[in-house]
């Protein structure tokens, strides 16, 4: 039996791969990259730009981001300070750039005040000179932080994309996950955003939760959709290390596959397309230009503690962890940096060639598909040679060659999160392995 096989008998939810390699793969750099030296290389007409804001008003009980819930003003101030010390530095670095998307997440960026908010739009624009009113620009913002000052600060200065981790409608469902989240304020905020204006809407739900049934969850999907919202992503609970339900003896798995399946098939029935296993678009949604914003796409710089940056051969952010007391000294040693600290590269991980196309593979894959002409001439070699995987793929009903392009099928695109971690070279599950989670 291959590892594949082998797989297949056991959870299709091993991972969710938002970007390769995980962060848990980084090492510590020694000695320290020099930052122009990292971005030597890269093109730099067309960045992503993305600034991490670490602050939450709770932390969820599923939540593994980096993030700290329930800070002091001076904390905030303190982080924002440095922030503006890391934008100088890079920019100084970077030297002459053009960005074509931008994004603010976290954490919750609507946590920080008005002032706080204009000082990072400040920042991107005055200091980094992203043309925020003219490119892409999504922000994260939560129910409890959201109000109309904040709202109408996003859309002034360019934000044309809101996203909103809603999880649930249901009060008794959220709150099983540890978030006293109340119905009534989600749909006041939800208002408020349809009122001021944004172009897209995106709202987040998840599938999987103690208590949740088909009928619990398409009441959750049709009372989002009450609200047209532009995009739809459905998210499968995932339990992780050093978070909440981390901590209590339960299996998660009993339910998910077949929520999974009664909303996708329910977003379609409403004339919503499919983008991959958790993302649906709207037939209204308008045309942003260009791809669909992914924070793993290489060239991306980000700024703020706990945002990483990719160029080709380097991905590089700070150290990580999930535990209060750790976050908060990560947050607090990043507070004090100098400016000129800013100028190395201390935690990240090199790619390598065979890295370098097992990446673009895999995130291709799980996109639109490997297109093998493109490959070819991107590398210089041929995908189905470089990974015999894909035919593997096929041969279990999983993947597709029809037109020169390797696409996931139905059953495929529902087992992404087997498929992913399969997929990752035997470097980066040995590194991902050994990493001690705190």
């Amino acid at each position: 039996m291959t590892r594949l096989e082998q797989m297949l008998e056991g959870s299709p939810y091993v991972a969710y791969l938002y970007g390769y390699p995980h962060k848990t793969a980084y090492r510590p750099f020694t000695p320290a990259l020099p930052l122009e030296s990292v971005w030597a290389e890269e093109r730099r007409d067309a960045l992503f730009l993305y600034i991490h804001v670490p602050f939450c008003e709770m932390r969820c009980g599923f939540c593994n981001l980096f993030t700290a819930a329930g800070p002091k003003q001076d904390v905030v101030d303190g982080y924002l300070g440095a922030l503006v010390r890391e934008t100088k530095r890079v920019k100084e670095a970077l030297g002459t750039a053009s960005f074509a998307r931008a994004a603010i997440g976290g954490g919750t960026p609507t946590l920080l005040d008005v002032a706080g908010l204009n000082t990072v739009f400040d920042m991107a624009e005055g200091v980094m000179g992203a043309d925020m009113k003219n490119i892409p620009v999504s922000v994260e913002v939560s129910p409890e932080t959201v109000d109309a000052q904040k709202l109408q600060v996003l859309r002034s200065r360019g934000t044309d994309r809101v996203s909103m981790g809603i999880q649930s409608f249901i009060e008794a469902e959220v709150a099983a996950v540890k978030r006293p989240q109340k119905t009534a304020q989600v749909e006041a905020a939800l208002d408020l955003i349809r009122t001021t204006g944004f172009p897209t809407l995106n709202l987040d739900l998840i599938y999987g939760m103690e208590g949740q049934t088909e009928e619990s969850f398409l009441y959750s999907l049709r009372t989002a959709l009450r609200y047209s919202p532009e995009e739809i992503y459905l998210y499968p609970l995932y339990v992780r290390p050093l978070t909440f339900l981390g901590k209590k003896a339960r299996a998660w798995d009993d339910l998910r596959l077949s929520l999974y399946r009664v909303g996708r098939d329910f977003l379609l029935s409403e004339g919503y397309t499919q983008v991959s296993m958790r993302m649906f678009r709207a037939r209204h949604a308008p045309d942003a230009g260009g791809p669909v914003y992914r924070c793993q796409e290489d060239g991306m710089v980000g700024l703020g503690c706990g945002a990483r940056s990719y160029t080709g051969q380097v991905h590089y952010s700070s150290e990580y962890a999930v535990g209060s007391r750790e976050v908060r000294s990560i947050i607090s040693s990043y507070s004090e940096r100098t400016e000129a600290s800013f100028g190395e590269v201390g935690y990240g991980f090199r790619l390598d060639s065979a890295e370098r196309r097992r990446r673009y593979m895999l995130l291709s894959l799980l996109a639109d598909g490997v297109d093998l002409a493109v490959y070819r001439q991107r590398f210089c070699t041929d995908a189905l040679e470089d990974f015999p995987e894909l035919e593997e793929l096929e041969a279990h009903g999983l993947a597709r060659k029809h037109g020169g392009v390797v696409q996931l099928t139905a059953a495929g695109v529902e087992r992404s999160d087997l498929i992913g971690p399969w997929l990752h070279s035997e470097q980066v599950q040995a590194m991902m392995k050994e990493y001690a989670w705190r």
